[in-house]
């Protein structure tokens, strides 16, 4: 058997050789084929379907009026749900609506409008009207950090730092009033910011699924103002999110430390100071800060409106009854917020009136007073105490959020270029 299969294989050998000799094979050859690059043309552009307009909400002017310069008289607004916030007695000038049609000389089948950044509503024609729908726009919070030193005030410093790229001036502006009310019960930036104080803040900053970019929210912050390090750190402790120092103690306080927000002061507390309009010397019983007419006015703390009115050189002036016998006074007011009348109830940081020039006032100003069992105080030098430490139970977690920030905040990553 041995001897066959040897016999069988040295047969195929001799029957190959005479084969390859004849350059003949019995059987199909496999040739290499060599790959060449295919060429390929390029797609036609896909010519849309439909073309795209815009047309914008102008001042004075009514949602019908607009939707009938784009041909649409059948669309209803007057009874869609409120959650549209759609409401044509409410839409402000402004608002941009989008309009799909099939060819350029057809009535409209498709209509858009960014009713808030989070919100985009739609209708779409069908047979017997308009198929209205509320679509979410999904927006990504990125952290960033910036620094920097402040040499005139906390928004031209943040100007200088934060370019276009990271936040337009809208955002930069949002940016500075947060960090103001981080510390508000702590920093008169009217006052207490000196040339050559630094700042560092962690925030977010958030990008829409369109490539919108706008500012989002302060997580953590560090003011270094006359060699004193100032920090504040969010945490929602219990739900609420509040600001906390590096030892868990509220940054928050029973009273403001100033009712306007970026304003110059233009008169100080002081027993003499020659009035400006009444050309005479007498006592200054509170703080002056110039600002624009229409400024909104916040209330310094937690109260009752003992009165809003008319008072003499005061003009239109607000008075509030808080706890512990203290009074707050605003006066030269330009008008009053919506519901402020005696016996009205207000919380701190609540508009109560607008910046103003009644009674005897030589310009824009709000004229500030804190009183004490009737005893006029200086409201910038007014002790507050401090804020309430955070409780025994949330305090591993308060560090450890402490702790997430502060390496965020050193993160060089994410350092915003000086």
């Amino acid at each position: 058997m041995r001897s066959l299969r040897l016999g069988i294989a040295l047969a195929v050998f001799a029957a190959a050789a005479v084969f390859a000799a004849m350059g003949r094979w019995p059987w199909s050859r496999l040739d290499v084929v060599v790959a060449r690059p295919i060429e390929v043309t390029p797609a036609a552009p896909v010519e849309k379907k439909w073309t795209e307009t815009a047309d914008t909400l102008r001042r004075g002017e009514t949602i019908s009026l607009l939707m009938a310069r784009q041909g649409v008289v059948d669309l209803d607004f007057t009874g869609l749900d409120p959650s549209f916030s759609l409401d044509p007695r409410r839409l402000r000038s402004g608002l941009v609506f989008n309009f799909r049609r099939p060819a350029p000389d057809s009535l409209p089948t498709h209509i858009s409008v960014r009713t808030a950044p989070e919100q985009r509503v739609t209708f779409r024609r069908i047979a017997d009207g308009w198929d209205p729908v509320v679509e979410a726009i999904q927006w990504r919070a990125e952290p960033l950090v910036v620094e920097g030193a402040i040499n005139n005030n906390l928004y031209e410093a943040l100007d200088t730092h934060v370019n276009d790229a990271q936040l337009d001036e809208a955002g930069r502006q949002r940016l500075a009033w947060d960090i103001a009310d981080v510390y508000a019960w702590q920093v008169d930036f009217t006052r207490d910011v000196q040339s050559g104080d630094r700042f560092r803040v962690l925030f977010e900053r958030l990008m829409s699924e369109d490539g919108e970019v706008r500012f989002g929210r302060v997580l953590a912050s560090d003011l270094k103002m006359s060699g004193k390090s100032l920090t504040a750190f969010r945490y929602e402790g219990g739900g609420r999110p509040a600001f906390y120092d590096a030892a868990g103690n509220s940054l928050r306080r029973a009273f403001l430390r100033a009712p306007v927000q970026f304003r110059r002061i233009s008169s100080s507390f002081a027993r003499a100071r020659r009035h400006p309009v009444l050309g005479i010397t007498r006592k200054h019983q509170g703080t002056d800060y110039a600002a624009a007419p229409g400024t909104p006015v916040m209330a310094a703390g937690d109260g009752v409106v003992l009165r809003a009115g008319r008072a003499g050189g005061y003009g239109n002036l607000i008075e509030l009854r808080h706890r512990n016998g203290i009074i707050t006074r605003y006066g030269h007011l330009r008008g009053f917020a919506r519901g402020i009348r005696s016996g009205s109830r207000v919380q701190q940081g609540q508009t109560i009136g607008y910046v103003g020039s009644t009674g005897l006032a030589s310009g824009p100003h709000l004229h500030y007073e804190f009183r004490v069992n009737g005893i006029a105080k200086d409201s910038r030098r007014v002790e507050l105490g401090n804020g309430s430490p955070i409780s025994p139970s949330e305090r591993a977690e308060f560090e450890r959020e402490r702790e997430r920030l502060l390496g965020m905040m050193r993160g060089e990553a994410m350092l915003a270029a000086e």
